[in-house]
């Protein structure tokens, strides 16, 4: 039985163009259209559907105001943002993310550019991920604040309670559909006295990395930037992969630094953590954490292996239950490579366990 979408979008031509695409695909059909979020709302409110494409400006109610309303009345849908904001407004994806969207694609400005090839291969692989993902679910504003503070209590028992962990260390971790959101359950939590460094492939298009890295740095202890040619890797810092580029971790001028190379795309991405993985089998570091949660696909599987055959790599993966896509972590586990199979709640303290506090 073919999946079916609901189209959200103000302008008729964009409409009858997208949905040729959707309609193309043997597994989806588009079962409504709205065009605007108030008639979505309805829609929404009286049917059920399999996914939900929608448009960022909108007459009378905008995608971002949508989202709010679903959210407000626990309307649990899989939604995908197709929208010509999202290069120029990456903020407004980002905000389109955190309200429960799954995932983004750029739309052209031209209606009739949408019906390029890779556009439409790339929409369709998008929008597969979407409706294979959980429907978001949201923590009530208690329960946000009870985390922290057990995050926090965690955190200060073990700065009095543990010794240093030996050796140099450094954390690595993949994230796709889904990461921005389970990122924040991830990197908030982590001490600024973080004993090793972290770098980290979220997948996401050139233009967007750099306002993840700012969101996740004003949530944060721990310093979140998103890495350039040439930076020194630092204890306590995040370092999240350019969109379009294929980030390494390589030894240059007395210490560790990032360095871009423009590889093919692999698994279907660009940034690759398969290859950011791969560049840490020559280092000299002591221990690799390696981290993989909510995505579609395999990324990270091939490179861990790989890595592990050289090096001393501890491997923890999210679990199932509270991944919005059990792909990548479970490419992981199903390997034979997780060290730990983990609830995201989970994943910070862990990464805290192997590597430690500097200052313990």
């Amino acid at each position: 039985m073919k999946k079916k979408i609901l189209l959200v979008d103000d302008s008729a031509l964009m409409r009858r163009v997208l949905c040729d695409i959707i309609n193309s695909d043997d597994d989806f059909e588009v079962a409504d259209q709205a065009i605007n979020g108030l008639e979505a709302f309805d829609l929404l409110s009286r049917n059920r559907y399999d996914a939900v494409v929608l448009d960022v400006n909108m007459p009378k109610m905008n995608g971002l105001q949508l989202l709010g309303e679903l959210r407000k009345y626990r309307i649990h849908v899989r939604v995908m943002m197709a929208s010509t904001d999202t290069v120029e407004g990456a903020k407004t994806t980002l905000d389109a993310l955190e309200l429960g969207a799954l995932d983004f694609i750029h739309k052209p400005d031209q209606a009739n550019s949408c019906r390029d090839g890779a556009f439409q291969a790339n929409f369709l692989r998008i929008l597969h991920g979407v409706v294979l993902s959980k429907p978001p679910v949201f923590d009530s504003p208690t329960r946000v604040q009870e985390k922290k503070e057990e995050n926090r209590k965690f955190i200060q028992i073990l700065q009095k309670s543990s010794s240093r962990i030996a050796g140099r260390k450094i954390v690595a971790i993949a994230s796709s559909t889904g990461g921005p959101k389970a990122l924040q359950s991830v990197i908030p939590r982590l001490p600024a006295d973080l004993d090793a460094p972290v770098v980290l492939v979220q997948h996401m298009p050139k233009g967007f990395t750099a306002s993840l890295a700012e969101r996740l740095d004003a949530m944060s202890e721990v310093h979140v930037v998103e890495a350039k040619e040439g930076d020194k890797l630092v204890n306590g810092t995040v370092y999240i992969a350019a969109g379009g580029k294929h980030m390494n971790v390589v030894y240059a001028g007395g210490g560790y630094t990032i360095r871009y190379t423009d590889e093919p795309i692999r698994e279907g991405v660009k940034p690759c953590a398969n290859y950011m993985y791969e560049s840490l089998r020559s280092s000299k570091f002591d221990k690799v954490v390696c981290v993989v949660l909510t995505g579609m696909g395999a990324d990270g599987t091939e490179g861990i292996k790989n890595l592990k055959e050289v090096k001393k790599v501890y491997v923890i993966s999210q679990d199932e239950a509270t991944s919005t896509i059990y792909g990548m972590p479970k490419a992981v586990a199903k390997a034979g490579l997780s060290d730990q199979v983990v609830a995201l709640d989970n994943v910070a303290s862990e990464i805290v366990l192997q590597v430690g506090l500097s200052n313990a």
